[in-house]
């Protein structure tokens, strides 16, 4: 009775007019439960496939069983709590703060890295980020009414709140709210020189840079991996002016690169003064932060920012287990492997048989690009049809951003399905 109503209610059209439309979602797809690498849709018999893991969120795969054990724990009357708010502490939060710097300074990764903020979004990470270079800025320069800038890249994303808009390049997601956001100059990191006379014209306007954003791996943008390089070129001018800059792993971090951050990969002179993680480090259960240095732990005090569910026992609970299991050097080595792998299948399958429809693959561990010459979202929904979930990113890239614990034989079936659909479009 109960699933007939469940059936009948979803079924329904009617339905959907309850939910705003700020998602252009397909309503053919109902998700009613997952395991795995694989989704269900209970109402139309279903399954899919999932290479999206909720967009780069559950790195260890849907409903993982020890996840759900150490949630059901968490709730249990009397044993664990869910809530208690940021008046006090918790000891979860406690131990994953211990444990996110320590090892980020063990993974390679930010070698100053101090002190950990939690919230509970992408968005919220990036929004903390700003304002602590704000903050920053204003303890130093000891003056009120600063007017402040800040610089992102070109193809940057990082999310859909006012500040974090704000440096997010596309124009048509800023565009209703220009008149609310703050000035931000977009850099390609190609163009240094261009950079230095934004610095400058700055400075000559008596304007205030408080901060650089910038993703080691560019996510919505199109799977842009910059080059330590020049990553090390942009820290040094930076540097030079005292601009913090912040390093936005909410998508490319938590193992994805094959390290615990894609900057683990980095020599010392690229590394950040603060990286924003949200995402895979709660595998589905809602987290987001920040890491630190000591510019931001110095001058950081109480009522600068807060949150009320942020760093709460249960996420914090989930986020720990999270965070163990990733940093285990054999797990990162096989995220690695089949990163190397998707790669080379792509460019076979792909790039080498149709290269008058596809012409590169690109990324970094389980965060994978293949670039079509035109927009592939035809595709997308013909392997929505054939039981395989992929995204976009970018105006003409397919992205690839499955569970890190994907087996090789997911992977060749995942390509199968692809193959598939690519055939009935393109051939």
């Amino acid at each position: 009775m109960l699933k007939s109503l469940f059936t009948k209610r979803f079924n329904s059209s009617n339905a959907f007019k309850y939910q705003v439309p700020t998602y252009n979602r397909p309503s053919e797809i109902i998700i009613t439960s997952g395991k795995g690498v694989y989704l269900h849709d209970s109402i139309n018999n279903k399954k899919y496939l999932d290479f999206t893991a909720g967009i780069a969120v559950t790195a260890l795969g849907h409903n993982d069983a020890q996840i759900a054990k150490i949630i059901s724990d968490q709730v249990q009357p009397g044993v664990g709590l869910i809530h208690s708010s940021n008046l006090y502490y918790n000891k979860p939060a406690l131990d994953l703060g211990i444990k996110i710097v320590d090892k980020t300074i063990g993974s390679g990764g930010m070698h100053d890295a101090k002190q950990v903020f939690f919230c509970n979004s992408g968005t919220e990470a990036n929004e903390a980020a700003i304002k602590f270079c704000m903050k920053y800025q204003e303890d130093k320069l000891k003056r009120d009414n600063i007017k402040y800038r800040f610089l992102a890249l070109k193809n940057s994303f990082h999310g859909r709140s006012l500040g974090a808009l704000a440096t997010t390049y596309n124009f048509n997601y800023r565009k209703p709210y220009l008149s609310t956001l703050m000035d931000v100059d977009f850099i390609d990191l190609h163009d240094l020189e261009g950079l230095k006379k934004i610095i400058h014209e700055a400075e000559k306007n008596n304007e205030v840079i408080a901060g650089c954003i910038v993703e080691p791996i560019q996510g919505e943008g199109g799977i842009n991996p910059i080059a330590f390089s020049l990553l090390g070129s942009l820290k040094e001018i930076l540097k030079t002016k005292d601009i913090p800059l912040v390093y936005d792993e909410i998508q490319c971090g938590v193992g994805r690169s094959g390290k615990l951050w894609t900057h683990s990969h980095f020599p010392k002179e690229a590394h950040p003064d603060a990286v924003t993680f949200a995402k895979g480090m709660g595998n589905g259960v809602p987290i987001g932060g920040i890491v630190v240095n000591e510019k931001f732990s110095n001058v950081i005090k109480a009522g600068d920012h807060g949150t009320t569910f942020g760093g709460n026992p249960l996420v914090c609970a989930v986020a720990n287990h999270v965070l163990e299991r990733v940093t285990d050097s054999e797990f990162l080595n096989t995220v690695q492997k089949n990163g190397e792998y998707l790669q080379m299948k792509l460019k076979e399958m792909f790039v080498d048989q149709y290269p008058h429809v596809c012409h590169a693959v690109k990324g970094k561990g389980l965060m994978v690009g293949l670039d079509f010459k035109e927009s592939p979202k035809t595709l997308v929904k013909k392997c929505q049809e054939n039981g395989l979930l992929v995204i976009t990113a970018g105006k003409s890239t397919l992205r690839f951003v499955p569970a890190l614990n994907i087996k090789k034989e997911e992977i060749d079936e995942g390509l199968d399905i692809l193959m598939t659909a690519f055939k009935e479009i393109y051939t």
